[in-house]
């Protein structure tokens, strides 16, 4: 139940997480899930499928926009960045997430 449980919470993260971490600068989908990594201190550790099919989904739905981007002179990247409809929904979302963390800690503090 416990792999279940966990898999059920970053299901509802994973796309907010990554809006968060492109709101700050454009990158690509390799830096994100090393950020995410890093921030989390090694708690995130999300593949490269689940980044890049959440950041497919964020394309569709009009939240973040790519790019290519050449980084040799064989090699290119698609990069991310966040739509103004993104940045909307990021703040929301944000809102949203706090209430939660507060409502629930007062829960488990009672």
């Amino acid at each position: 139940m416990t792999q279940l449980y966990l898999e059920q919470l970053l299901k509802g993260v994973v796309e907010p997480l990554l809006l968060l971490v492109i709101s700050e600068l454009p990158t690509y989908g390799y830096h994100i899930a090393k950020e995410l990594n890093k921030r989390s201190r090694g708690y995130f550790k999300f593949g490269g499928s689940t980044i890049y099919s959440a950041l497919r989904r964020l394309e569709r739905e009009g939240l973040v926009l790519s790019t290519w981007q050449q980084v040799t002179q064989k090699q290119k990247r698609r990069c991310y960045e966040l739509t103004e409809k993104g940045h909307q929904i990021l703040a929301e979302e944000l809102s949203e997430w706090q209430q939660f963390y507060n409502a629930t800690s007062k829960v488990v503090s009672y």
